[in-house]
């Protein structure tokens, strides 16, 4: 896996306008968008960046909401166990995830 440079930032965070956007999200859409990285998820290791631009490119995502958002959603999803990960989360480039073996509390 590729190491970040100690020189390059973070994500960045979403602008006032894109919080706007996200604080308007209702569950529906907040699961769609959970749905749509967790197909682009496999049971081998794939980047977040990855995840995020296969589900930001579906024809029924929701316009204007940012990829840090998408990338706020992985690490929810790693933080409740459907996700694993490797590498610097708060660097899309830098980190990788595949399915959880332990989804469902038993071996996939």
């Amino acid at each position: 896996m590729e190491r970040p440079n100690e020189y390059e930032p973070e994500d960045e965070q979403p602008d006032p306008e894109e919080l706007e956007l996200i604080a308007a999200l209702s569950a529906e859409q907040v699961q769609a968008i959970d749905a749509a990285l967790l197909a682009a998820a496999d049971s081998k290791w794939r980047k977040v960046a990855f995840l995020i631009a296969m589900a930001m490119t579906r024809p029924d995502r929701i316009p204007g909401i940012p990829d840090v958002y998408y990338a706020q959603r992985v690490r929810e999803m790693v933080f409740s166990g459907t996700l694993e990960a490797q590498g610097v989360l708060s660097r899309m480039r830098y980190s990788e995830v595949r399915i959880s073996s332990q989804v469902g509390g038993h071996e996939a």
